[in-house]
Formats: structure tokens, sequence, C-alpha cells
């Protein structure tokens, strides 16, 4: 499997450094009910997740799924993907691939935490990885996603950080080994919860990126948890753009959407633009509202960010 088939085509602009705040938006703040009735795509790609528009559109994500699509939204994402049945991964799948919608990431079965950390490089640990690398393929032939998320647990702090850091690698390179046949791609997501984390920065998960060497094994560069960790987002993006797969946003502090709080997320998405970003850009956030008028605003926020050409 030759790597470039898993690249995206066209990455070649430079973007500036994101500074500034965006303008806040409140329970206070006017929405713009033309700029929701419009419906019309956006310039990017961005992916709702379930429940939120469920005070709008019903539970029923299947329901969810098409208001998200007539609200001008062509993609998802559903973290909890691995939980729900075959039938309902199918149906899933089969609605997306009707409407002509990208499905994002969702998260690779007990793909690694705090009691499963790849770093010990325990067998056992291994296996229950392995195994969910297998169940990620099945999953993928019903709802259609290429993508699964990969947090490689806790420290492992018995060990040096050199040596974890192989562990890591020498699983996800097994782990490679199941998806790459199939045009799978695991995206590493460094996070912000806690500092047992063993993946915390983007230079650190481009490191290992490189040494796994596979067009199966990417970043997933999470705005928020990266505004968190690191800051200089469009700088360290640019650095390490080159393994990152996927994306997510979330303004921070807070993690709601864009506008509610210190991120520049027009500029962010502009460069995203540029670079020539196709993928889903996953909406991994809360919503500062509440009930419909929360997801108008919601909606209203993008609408605004997305406003950069």
């Amino acid at each position: 499997m030759k790597r470039s088939e898993f690249l995206q085509k066209g990455l070649i602009a430079t973007g500036a450094l994101v500074t500034g705040n965006a303008i806040a938006t409140n329970a206070s703040t006017p929405v713009n009910p033309t700029a929701i009735a419009e419906g019309k795509t956006f310039n990017l790609n961005y992916g709702p997740h379930d429940g939120m528009f469920k005070n709008t559109a019903g539970d029923n994500f299947l329901d969810q799924i098409q208001y998200m699509h007539d609200q001008g939204f062509r993609g998802i994402e559903d973290n909890g993907m691995s939980g729900r049945s075959p039938q309902e991964q199918e149906k899933i799948g089969n609605l997306l691939a009707k409407l002509g919608m990208s499905m994002g990431v969702f998260v690779l079965n007990k793909g690694g935490n705090g009691a499963n950390t790849l770093a010990a490089g325990k067998q056992e640990y291994l296996d229950v990885f392995l195994k969910g690398c297998k169940d990620a393929v099945e999953i993928s032939k019903r709802c259609g996603g290429k993508l699964t998320t990969v947090v490689p647990g806790d420290f492992h702090r018995n060990l040096s950080l050199d040596l974890q850091t192989a562990n890591v690698i020498d699983a996800l390179r097994k782990g490679a080994e199941i998806l790459e046949p199939h045009n799978i791609v695991m995206v590493l997501e460094p996070l912000s919860d806690t500092p047992d984390l063993f993946l915390r920065t983007s230079n650190q998960t481009y490191l290992i990126c490189r040494g796994v060497n596979s067009p199966s094994c990417k970043i997933l560069y999470d705005v928020y948890h990266m505004q968190r960790n690191e800051g200089d987002l469009i700088a360290n993006m640019e650095r390490t753009w080159s393994e990152i797969a996927y994306i997510q946003t979330g303004d921070n502090p807070g993690r709601k959407e864009p506008t509610t709080g210190e991120i520049n997320y027009k500029n962010l998405f502009k460069y995203l633009h540029e670079k020539g970003y196709k993928g889903v850009v996953g909406m991994e956030h809360g919503i500062s509202g509440k009930g419909k008028e929360g997801e108008e605003r919601l909606i209203a926020a993008y609408r605004e960010v997305d406003a950069f050409m």
C-alpha cells in the first residue's frame, strides 16, 4: 500500500500564526436566523456528533444526521460507534452514503487507556489493542468510517520515557499491519485531560508517527487540547502537517463551540482551507446555550467562523 494513497493532496500553502481573540458568544448573543435557514454547505466539512441537535431533531441519531445535512453539514463523527450494534452501524453508514456525507472518527474499542497503557510493553495490553484493531476493520465495513481514534494510555513510570516510546511504536506498528490493507488510519490523539497521559503534544505524536512509518498511523490534532498543552497552534500544525490526518475543534476555556473562548477559529479555518484540508473537522465540544436556541446559536457560530473566504 503506497503512502501517497493515504495522504491528502494539494497541501502546499503555508499559513501565519494564529493570534488574537475571537468575539465571545453567550446566551445574550442574537442569533442570525438567515444564516441558519440557508442550509448551504460550509467551506470546510464540519462534523457534528450524536446528541448535538437532539433538542431540535430528537434523540434518534439517524434523524439528527438528516437534520445536520439539512443545515449544510456534510460530515459526522461518532466516538461511540464501536459500542453500537452492527445493525445500527450499518444503518448509519447507509444513510451517510445516501446523503453524500462523510464519516469522521470513531474511537478504537479499548484502544488504550489508563488500565491498558501501550507504554508498559505488556502482552496482555497489546492483545486488547490488536483485538480493537480487528474490530475496527469490521466496524469500518458497516459504517464507512476510515479513521479510528487511538489514545496510547498513561505513562508507565517505572520505565524510562525512551523505552515507553519504543513500546508504543512497536504496538502501533502491529496495529498498522492489521489496518493498512483496509485503508483504515488510526489517528493518535494527544490529550490535556490529565498529566498522567503518555501522549501530550503534537511534536511527540509526530515523532511516534515517523517511528511507526505507516500510512495507517497519523495524528488527530484536537485544537482544544493543543491550545491547552502547547499553544502556537498554526505554527505547530505546520511543523507536523505531513502526519496530521484529522482535525477536531473546541474553544478554550470551556470546550464549547467556536467564538466562546480565546481561539481565533476564523484564522485557523482559513489556514486549513489554504492547506487543502478536505477531511472532516470534528466538532468535539459541548454547546454554550441550552435547548433549541443553543443549537441554533451553535450553527450560527460555525457560519461566523466559516466566513473566511
